[in-house]
């Protein structure tokens, strides 16, 4: 019989004995360790900071209200980077900005961002949209990726619809935008005010006209309140989407002004045309230099064997073309300067002859019909006090052109840079 498993005393419990007893350790050995647990140090106890606030990373509407209320333009975030305020122009660090981290870029687009248009960005890597502060401002916001992560942009646009007279706008805009139906083009680089310009633009028809005004845009920037007219606002993504199936169902939509936006492909284009050409007036962007090279640009989308016919239904739909650049006053504010061609009969058959020469020519000498080139707007922005000198001959086209102006006018720009107190400045043409 095994014994192992008879035996009553197989692993007995003896509390009575030490454990040194059971284990057949010597009772010495074990005093000795007993003795230098004794003499040993507790270990330090684990602090637990109660009510000290853990360091949170600046949320984006904060930076929101701190780009607005240094007048800033635009925010820029990038992992990788601090954050950037475009303010008159200049690209700005934030002062209470940090290195942002991939967790915090994370973090920014839960703010702002819904979890369908996440889901968007995550397989698109693009995405445009805004976003709404009530009682505030909105947002234009355009998500990217870069070669360090993650990058935002964020334009700063005010709830208030500025006015063409707020702008301190031309006065012809007036009368080019009360046109019954045609083609209006705003034209400059980016950044340069061309959606508050046709903002303003809309606002004077709202105060002034009857009419259906319909809006595609990707996004929404400036919100109108139907007050004369009646404005339907329609944003990609959110109202529509695909911005080609708004733009074809526009045209049933009863409207008698219709803001495309830019003119970005062929499709864009042939519909701005044929809804000019149906009695409705359209409104749309484009990137370009000066009015002149508008044709060009358009033409381009086409087939050279095309060329020929197009360019008669562009310049026969064609109401206007802005040209902008927008500048730093003065007054730490910002102007648009502006190149204004007017679709006169005669015009119209400059353009249709491809003579760009003359039909600059006749933009100068019809500033009493409300046209004008760049030099003559930035000369008087510029003898007016309103800009720099400097501003002026930087975004000049031809800074030899410009200072025969100045000095016909009675000023020597190359003596000094305004008819107040400036430092002086040197006029060689770049």
């Amino acid at each position: 019989m095994d014994e192992s498993t008879t035996s009553p005393l197989q692993n007995p419990k003896l509390e009575h004995l030490p454990a040194t007893a059971m284990t057949g350790q010597n009772p010495m050995d074990n005093s000795r360790v007993s003795s230098v647990m004794r003499c040993s140090p507790p270990p330090p106890p684990v602090l637990q900071v109660v009510g000290q606030p853990q360091i949170k990373s600046v949320t984006v509407q904060q930076m929101v209200r701190d780009a607005y209320a240094q007048q800033a333009s635009d925010i820029h975030v990038r992992v990788g980077e601090v954050p950037r305020f475009r303010i008159r122009g200049h690209m700005v660090v934030y002062s209470k900005g940090e290195i942002v981290s991939p967790q915090t870029f994370e973090t920014y687009l839960t703010e702002v961002l819904t979890p369908s248009q996440r889901q968007r960005f995550t397989e698109t890597k693009e995405l445009d949209t805004g976003i709404f502060y009530p009682g505030f401002l909105r947002c234009r916001v355009n998500c990217f990726e870069t070669l360090t992560g993650g990058a935002m942009v964020l334009r700063l646009i005010t709830l208030e619809v500025p006015s063409i007279d707020s702008l301190r706008l031309p006065a012809v805009l007036k009368d080019i935008v009360s046109k019954k139906q045609g083609l209006i083009l705003v034209t400059g680089p980016t950044g340069s005010g061309k959606s508050t310009t046709i903002a303003s633009m809309i606002r004077f028809l709202n105060e002034t006209a009857q009419k259906h005004i319909v809006t595609i845009e990707d996004p929404i920037e400036y919100v109108h309140t139907s007050q004369k007219c009646l404005i339907s606002q329609r944003e990609v993504g959110l109202h529509t989407y695909e911005f080609h199936d708004a733009l074809r169902s526009v045209l049933r939509e009863d409207p008698d002004v219709i803001l495309i936006g830019e003119m970005r492909d062929r499709i864009t284009v042939d519909t701005a045309l044929k809804a000019a050409q149906t009695g409705h007036l359209v409104l749309g962007t484009l990137h370009t230099k000066n009015a002149m090279a508008v044709i060009n640009r358009l033409l381009n989308i086409y087939n050279p064997d095309e060329q020929a016919a197009m360019r008669v239904q562009i310049v026969d739909s064609l109401v206007a073309v802005v040209a902008q650049q927008l500048l730093p006053t003065t007054d730490a504010r910002r102007v648009a300067a502006m190149e204004i061609l007017l679709n006169t009969p005669t015009m119209q058959d400059f353009l249709l002859k491809g003579e760009d020469i003359q039909a600059h020519q006749l933009m100068e000498d019809s500033t009493s019909d409300g046209m004008q080139v760049m030099n003559h707007a930035l000369c008087e922005l510029m003898l007016t006090g309103q800009i720099r000198v400097e501003d002026a001959v930087n975004a000049s086209p031809d800074v030899g052109d410009l200072r025969r102006r100045a000095r016909n006018d009675g000023y020597n720009p190359s003596q000094s840079t305004r008819r107040e107190k400036q430092e002086a400045y040197n006029f060689t043409p770049r």
